[in-house]
């Protein structure tokens, strides 16, 4: 029973470096897509011309550039604190289950962790246990997990087997 210090692993670190690289790209990809696409348009239709078409892609194209620049942004790690699962709760709306997990940091503060129509989340965290928020993956870790069969990979979100050291999904180790 402990935390894990696997987590000062720099397959973390890299996993971060490559998402924030996957999104300036996408979003540099879109924008492009944008500009091209209506340049084209204005070339072949008969509604719009160029400039005007071209101008309206450029528009756009800067749109999804300031939107991948934002989602790269907010990768910027938070700080590091240590919870207890304060509650837990099921509603029903909608015809959909809806689970919840409530941690309770050490300041008082409520965090929810919320799933549908899947209880995996909701069965792995018990009433009390102890988790650390682990702030530049955004994720928690169990300080027991003894008892466990599965485990979450705290980079990626992908369930594995409790007796996997590294998660097949991303390649990190796994906080056990």
């Amino acid at each position: 029973m402990a935390y894990s210090s696997k987590i000062k692993d720099p397959k973390f670190d890299q996993y971060l470096k490559n998402t924030r690289n996957y999104r300036y790209q996408f979003a540099f990809g879109l924008g492009v897509i944008a500009v091209i696409g209506f340049f084209l348009y204005g070339e072949f239709s008969d509604e719009m011309d160029n400039p005007e078409a071209l101008y309206i892609g450029l528009v756009i194209g800067g749109m999804f550039l300031l939107i991948g620049l934002y989602s790269v942004f907010s990768l910027r790690p938070k700080l590091d604190w240590d919870g207890e699962v304060a509650e837990k709760e099921i509603l029903e709306k909608d015809g959909k289950s809806i689970f919840l997990v409530y941690i309770e940091d050490s300041r008082g503060m409520r965090h929810e962790l919320r799933a549908e129509n899947d209880p995996t989340v909701y069965e792995y965290y018990k009433l009390g246990e102890k988790v650390r928020y682990h702030g530049k993956l955004k994720t928690f870790e169990k300080f027991d997990k003894s008892n466990d069969d599965i485990i979450f990979c705290n980079a990626c979100s992908f369930l594995h087997e409790i007796s996997e050291e590294t998660c097949r999904n991303c390649g990190c180790p796994l906080l056990k």
